[in-house]
């Protein structure tokens, strides 16, 4: 996996892009979002009132009626002053292979903002520049975060970035797929 430290920016910094990719993550029992989840909507928030971005692609889970990432990150920004026709979901957002692939072939997404967790960036850049979209990353990072937990999650991300190459370069497999949706 590269070093995603030249790709990666503070919600001050980050470059002007079209699109904010927002990563879905855990959904509470309530469909309220976590604190990770809550932690990347907040910052994709910001870039957007900002001016850094004109639409957030959020991009999740929806497997089982009574589990929703993109629904309950849209309502979350909903709260947060964002106007509806600014959000743009992605239901089929399985893993983050799925979503950058899909925001590529089915959104048309050519250059982004990927707003995810320290730990999770290195993966989403790689990704989605693999799959053709000029990426940079908005670290999430407004919340602290249990020592142990990030120790659970960096070890899940380096089987993750495995898994990641893997697919590149050898499996190259298939996400969910449909219609074009275009952003613009």
């Amino acid at each position: 996996m590269q070093n995603a430290s030249p790709q990666t920016f503070s919600k001050e910094n980050a470059p002007t892009r079209q699109v904010a990719i927002v990563f879905g993550a855990k959904v509470n029992r309530d469909g309220t979002p976590s604190v990770v989840l809550r932690d990347r909507v907040e910052t994709a928030v910001a870039l957007y009132k900002s001016g850094k971005v004109e639409k957030l692609l959020m991009s999740g889970e929806y497997r089982f009626v009574d589990y929703n990432e993109p629904e309950s990150m849209r309502q979350y920004a909903l709260t947060l002053g964002i106007p509806d026709s600014a959000i743009v979901l992605d239901y089929a957002g399985r893993r983050t292979y799925d979503t950058c692939y899909r925001a590529k072939d089915i959104f048309g997404v050519n250059s982004a903002v990927l707003v995810t967790q320290r730990f999770h960036l290195p993966r989403a850049l790689f990704l989605c520049n693999a799959f053709g979209i000029d990426a940079v990353g908005v670290e999430a990072e407004s919340c602290y975060y249990l020592k142990r937990l990030r120790l659970f999650w960096n070890a899940r991300e380096l089987l993750a970035s495995v898994q990641s190459l893997l697919d590149v370069y050898l499996f190259k497999p298939l996400p969910i797929l449909g219609e074009p949706e275009r952003i613009f």
